[in-house]
Order: C-alpha cells, then structure tokens, then sequence
C-alpha cells in the first residue's frame, strides 16, 4: 500500500512559477512509476506528467511540455511538479497517482492541492 499527500498548491499570478509536493508513505514507493494529473471544474480529471521508477523516463501532456518538470527523490519519499510559466488553464485540483505493475494502473491518490492561477 501507498499513501500520498499533495502539498504547495495555491494563488498564483500569471508567468509565475509553483512547486508541488507528493509525500508517500509506503515502503515500495520507489518500486512504483509517478504521475501527476488534474481536475478543473465541470471537467474530467486529466494527465500531466509521469516519471519512472528510476527517476529516468519522463513524459508530459503536451499542455504542459517545455513549462513542467516531473521528478521523484526516492530517498526522501517524494516526488514533486515544478510549475512555471503558468496560465489560468493550469487552474485545477492537482493530484498524484503512484503506478503498479500488478494491475498495470495508478491505484493509489492522493487528496490532491488547488493551483489557482489568475490573469
């Protein structure tokens, strides 16, 4: 089992720059792949961001390329989303997910952080 909790979300303005936190609590969290998605109002949750469990394969949705970065501190037990250049677009619930081979899906969440970014 894997616990997460999402932490650093908040207002921000337009341009500027956020870091999210994912702190896991479980001791196979290296063992798992990350990702992070997203849910705004009266719209599906969506994917952002994912890294392996080596911290060495990235891949981003293409809203977010060249903007976010993805990465993991295993030794820590966390994993993080720098943000920049943010856009009200971006505004939305942000959640982590942790991947597991068994049922090749993410089974656990987190309780997600708001990002607001205004114009």
């Amino acid at each position: 089992q894997v616990q997460l909790v999402e932490s650093g979300g908040g207002l921000v303005q337009a341009g500027g720059s956020l870091r999210l936190s994912c702190a896991a609590a479980g001791r196979t969290f290296s063992r798992h792949a990350m990702g992070w998605f997203r849910q705004a109002p009266g719209k599906e949750r969506e994917f952002v961001a994912r890294i392996d469990w080596s911290g060495g394969l990235t891949y981003y949705a293409d809203s977010v390329k060249g903007r976010f970065t993805i990465s993991r501190d295993t030794a820590k037990n966390m994993g993080y989303l720098q943000m920049n250049s943010l856009k009200p677009e971006d505004t939305a619930v942000y959640y982590c997910a942790a991947f597991t081979l068994g049922t090749r899906s993410y089974d656990y969440w987190g309780q997600g952080t708001q990002v607001t970014v205004s114009s």
